[in-house]
């Protein structure tokens, strides 16, 4: 059996409230799962205690029985000592799309012309 630790969505529209859970990965996102693990709940300040509530003495356990974290959930392993931290390179994510590229060049052609006019 596929295990993962993943979260698992609870809550009202436009208020969400995460339970970190150990589940089979063929299971559906809030569907049945085998143990709750912790809580997350986003809508708290990034600072606070409460906003991230992880037993890791089981999180531990059911890694060494070979459950694998998703990615939200490593992060939060990661902040908390568990997890060695990952590398992770995305170098595109600042670069702007292509109709904003278009759109700078136009705007710089502009300036050229604007500037090579005042100059004469």
């Amino acid at each position: 059996m596929a295990m993962k630790i993943r979260l698992a969505r609870g809550g009202s529209k436009k208020r969400p409230h995460y339970a970190i859970v150990a589940a089979d990965s063929r299971m559906p996102r809030d569907g049945r799962f085998i143990e709750k693990l912790g809580t997350y709940n986003p809508l708290l300040a990034k600072d606070s205690e409460d906003r991230v509530k992880i037993d890791l003495d089981r999180v531990k356990h059911w890694m060494d029985l070979g459950a694998q974290p998703t990615d939200r959930v490593s992060r939060f392993l990661e902040a908390a000592g568990v997890v060695a931290k990952k590398a992770r390179s995305n170098p595109k994510k600042a670069v702007p799309g292509k109709a904003a590229q278009d759109r700078a060049a136009a705007k710089a052609a502009k300036a050229e012309e604007a500037a090579a006019e005042a100059s004469e």
